[in-house]
């Protein structure tokens, strides 16, 4: 497997990590009633300001996920895996990692300073597999 597959398969796993550090406190602070409800209306609880935040670097992720994995696959299908795509990769999932952690506790500026990294290094991907 390229390092570009490898990345991307472990930024998905990274999504099902980041999915139950969500979930569990979630469920804890709203009750079964509402996380197994048709959620029709609010919840009559909210969640604490960690919980919440976890929730949005959740969603946060799947948006970059998708674009990380259109770029990971113009890179492998056009066969233009390179060392720049591959360091790309890497530095896409160590940023994403880093990125949790970071919103979670809300580390400002760190937190998009560390978005602006898995970013870039996604539109670099995709630049790399044009020229």
């Amino acid at each position: 497997m390229t390092a570009e597959l490898t990345a991307l398969t472990l930024a998905a796993l990274l999504q099902c990590v980041q999915f139950a550090l969500y979930a569990v406190p979630a469920n804890r602070e709203l009750g079964p009633g509402y996380t197994m409800s048709a959620r029709d209306r609010d919840p009559s609880r909210s969640l604490s300001d960690k919980t919440a935040r976890l929730g949005r670097a959740f969603d946060n992720h799947f948006e970059g996920l998708i674009l990380f994995a259109i770029a990971v696959g113009v890179v492998q299908m056009s066969g233009q895996n390179t060392a720049l795509t591959a360091a790309c990769a890497w530095a896409y999932l160590v940023a994403r990692v880093l990125y949790v952690p970071a919103y979670a506790f809300g580390l400002r500026p760190w937190r998009s300073l560390i978005w602006m990294v898995g970013f870039f290094a996604t539109l670099i991907m995709l630049l790399a597999a044009l020229f």
